[in-house]
């Protein structure tokens, strides 16, 4: 997507235990992207993610048992491939992420 679109100017993050906080600053970094962090306990400071994760989890992880890292990954691929290409977004006009940024919006 970087090669299609660029990389973004800015990231918004929590800064949580499960956060590989040292690969992701160097990859800002590399790329020159300012990474900045929610407020803990503000998980409203970041809603778009904070949706998609929500959506992510009740779709994925909540809907299958799981057997292997593989199969985890192949199914999030899957649903990342509909998530962005088939699956129209209110918040986008009803258009998919794919469509939206087509279209030239951000």
């Amino acid at each position: 997507m970087a090669g299609w679109r660029g990389y973004p100017k800015q990231i918004h993050s929590d800064n949580g235990p499960e956060f590989l906080a040292r690969h992701t600053e160097k990859w800002a970094k590399e790329h020159k992207v300012q990474w900045l962090f929610i407020q803990p306990g503000k998980p409203n400071q970041n809603g778009y993610v904070e949706r998609m994760n929500r959506t992510f989890r009740e779709d994925v992880l909540d809907a299958y048992l799981l057997d292997s890292i593989s199969q985890t990954q192949e199914l999030a691929e899957e649903w990342l491939t509909m998530y962005n290409y088939q699956r129209p977004h209110e918040a986008l006009n009803n258009l998919t992420p794919i469509e939206f940024a087509k279209a030239g919006n951000h």
